[in-house]
């Protein structure tokens, strides 16, 4: 049977943290592994009167086969969402995705041949590097700073690696760090990107979840010879459920995007489209963004003061404005897996961080999700690990 599958199917292999986190399916483990939005935060009994809205209004059509590009209306709905940031896009340049992630595949089979050279932040997004790894590129890793990339090190990457593809790019509340990029950073990286012709692919699924801070333009809004690729995703604001996401970027390139996403699933859940839509009309979105800020800024604050109260002072950690987890980085002599064995007979759950690095090996790092728990199973999870930590050092 194994020379029926194809070279991506062969070296297609799941982790050993995956599997361990298997076990955490047990209620009695407190996991901070998943990338979980907080479901009390969905809009259950709003989409109940959408549906029905829905079905009133379209009938079958909600029901049928839809265009690849996506509906109309909901590519209007994120051309102005983007226009609110300062990108400036025509329908054309927009294309509705199941969910960001096929974005991300998207760019993969649009750019990477074997070979090709692809830069990222170190750490970065583990699904993006999932999503490039089956074309077999050459990842070229970028160590960050507290206000993102560090751009130093990134030319003169380029400098040495002038046929580079693309800058793979996180730029608010970074998933796994939190971490955000500056406004000069941002600018000054379209300009990198101009002078070494290269193009950026920003990933902006968390930028409407700021508790504090100053807000940054996209780094998109500073695009000005069609380099950056922009994706984003209804995931975090309304649920992920509904796999809602949209690539914008040069008419020639989602043309290419389309075309590869036709034979990948023809068109992105109309059923769907039509709720976001429908719920965006009919509610006030605003209100809706505030309450998940309230809720998820709750959730951050109280981690922090258990990490802060809990863990050795050898543990470092950030202190995310916005987002979805926090980057914990122990003493170099410990590793985070074996850490994790331990702490599963403990009850409690974290993502190691080597998953997050598309090539190097970096062993004492570990993510944090606090969204997708309780405030007091945060306590309780961050009292467990703190204890596990403590012994192991």
């Amino acid at each position: 049977m194994k020379r029926m599958f194809s070279k991506r199917a062969r070296e297609a292999k799941a982790s050993e943290v995956r599997e361990l986190l298997k076990l955490t399916d047990n209620n009695d483990i407190i996991a901070f592994g998943g990338g979980l939005p907080a479901q009390e935060a969905f809009p259950v009994e709003e989409m109940i009167e959408v549906c029905k809205d829905i079905l009133v209004a379209h009938g079958t059509k909600a029901m049928q086969y839809a265009t690849t590009e996506g509906n109309n209306e909901i590519r209007g709905l994120m051309q102005e969402i983007m226009k609110e940031k300062g990108i400036t896009a025509e329908i054309e340049n927009i294309l509705v995705t199941s969910g960001s992630q096929q974005g991300l595949d998207l760019t993969a089979k649009v750019f990477i041949e074997e070979g090709d050279k692809v830069i990222c932040e170190k750490p970065t997004y583990m699904a993006a590097i999932n999503a490039f790894k089956p074309f077999s590129p050459q990842f070229l890793e970028v160590e960050m700073e507290e206000d993102g990339i560090t751009l130093e090190d990134l030319e003169a990457l380029l400098q040495q690696n002038p046929d580079a593809k693309f800058i793979y790019t996180i730029p608010d509340f970074q998933n796994p760090t939190g971490r955000s990029m500056s406004l000069g950073k941002r600018k000054k990286l379209v300009h990198i990107a101009n002078k070494y012709d290269i193009l950026i692919i920003e990933d902006n699924p968390y930028s409407e979840l700021r508790f504090s801070g100053e807000t940054s333009p996209p780094i998109k809004s500073f695009d000005t010879e069609g380099r950056v690729i922009y994706l984003s995703t209804f995931s975090k604001i309304v649920c992920p459920g509904f796999r809602i996401g949209w690539v914008c970027g040069e008419k020639e390139i989602i043309n290419k995007y389309g075309l590869l996403k036709q034979g990948t699933d023809l068109h992105t859940n109309i059923f769907s489209q039509l709720q976001i839509l429908y719920f965006f009309k009919t509610y006030d979105i605003k209100q809706r963004i505030n309450k998940v800020r309230e809720i998820y800024k709750k959730k951050r604050d109280v981690m922090i003061e258990t990490i802060e109260k809990e863990f050795p002072k050898e543990v470092e950690f950030t202190r995310p404005m916005g987002g979805m987890f926090v980057w914990v980085t122990l003493p170099e002599d410990m590793e985070a897996k074996k850490l994790l064995e331990k702490a599963i007979t403990q009850g409690v759950a974290f993502v190691p961080g080597e998953a997050f690095y598309a090539s190097s090996e970096v062993k004492n790092t570990l993510r944090l999700n606090f969204s997708g728990l309780e405030e007091d199973k945060i306590q309780i999870g961050i009292r467990r690990l703190a204890e596990v930590i403590k012994n192991e050092m």
